[in-house]
């Protein structure tokens, strides 16, 4: 699949703002099930700096500073991508979970030799394990069970023992709240299967991103109603099996990501992946107002080129 997408975010302050750095993650990934071919931000008012680089995880990121008096900062950003599904993992071939959690433990890296995925096995500014947590994902993890299968369980049990409601948490709720209301968004259940993960000795990272999402049958798509998405991506090197180590879960779902799911930036959490964060100057109250828009694009089979829109 090919994907325009398009992401703006809309400050408004109550007084004018001197100054406004900022940080973000917006720039699509580029990996084994996706390619990002196109990217562009702009920033309004212009910066008087910007930059990119590639941050410790392998993000993308940019930075950029605002020195005129503002009242509003609009950022806008534009992405194509393209995706396609890989074959889904054998869940019950994969090895027992335990298995796994002593290579960690021997400080395994993954396949590319990046980072070790072990990084991701310890608790994170958002994200602490408790004894609930952990007695909660030991009924998805006996003793030898293959890791995959057991993931994909517990994956399942969030999806079916939580409610998805967008009024009960923010972006600061810790996972134990989570976990005792039984209500959240997808950032909140991807956080409650890492925490879960971890409590067991295993690596699980934080995914954020994109998902195309349908209308209901009848309806036009509505432009600017679709929002960020987060999963999480679990560590299961299959010795058998030439394919990522990692394998991605989307609890909010029910299901494993699929050429509908656009990855943006991995982390330990939320709080390292945010799409845009800063520091201002001035500016007293403001309003944050989010739109995103997914949308396939049309291509011819023969010659893969984007038709007019």
């Amino acid at each position: 699949m090919r994907y325009r997408v398009r992401h703006t975010t809309t400050y408004s302050y109550r007084e004018s703002v001197a100054v406004s750095h900022n940080l973000v993650h917006l720039v699509p990934l580029d990996s084994s099930r996706q390619r990002c071919l196109r990217h562009e931000l702009t920033v309004s008012p212009s910066p008087a700096t910007a930059h990119e680089r590639r941050d410790y995880y392998g993000n993308r990121t940019g930075t950029f500073t605002v020195q005129q008096p503002h009242r509003e900062l609009v950022v806008r950003a534009v992405s194509e991508v393209d995706t396609h599904s890989l074959a889904p993992p054998a869940l019950a071939s994969s090895p027992p979970w335990e298995h796994i959690r002593e290579l960690l433990g021997g400080g395994a890296c993954s396949r590319s030799g990046a980072r070790c995925a072990g990084e991701f096995a310890f608790d994170s500014p958002l994200i602490q394990n408790n004894s609930e947590l952990a007695a909660y994902a030991r009924e998805s993890f006996p003793a030898g069970r293959p890791i995959l299968e057991a993931a994909d369980e517990l994956n399942h049990r969030i999806y079916s023992d939580f409610t998805y409601d967008s009024a009960a948490t923010s972006v600061h709720t810790p996972v134990s709240v989570v976990f005792g209301h039984r209500r959240g968004v997808c950032q909140d259940f991807a956080h409650l299967a890492i925490a879960c993960l971890r409590s067991l000795g295993l690596a699980a990272r934080y995914v954020s991103g994109y998902l195309e999402t349908m209308p209901p049958a009848g309806q036009e798509r509505l432009v600017g109603a679709d929002a960020s998405h987060a999963w999480f991506s679990l560590y299961a090197p299959n010795p058998d099996l030439p394919r990522d180590p990692w394998s991605d879960f989307d609890p909010t779902n029910d299901c494993l990501t699929g050429d509908r799911h656009i990855s943006v930036a991995i982390g330990r959490d939320f709080g390292d992946v945010s799409p845009l964060k800063g520091m201002i100057l001035g500016g007293g109250p403001h309003e944050i107002l989010v739109s995103v828009d997914v949308v396939p694009i049309a291509v011819s089979a023969g010659h893969r080129q984007q038709q007019s829109q």
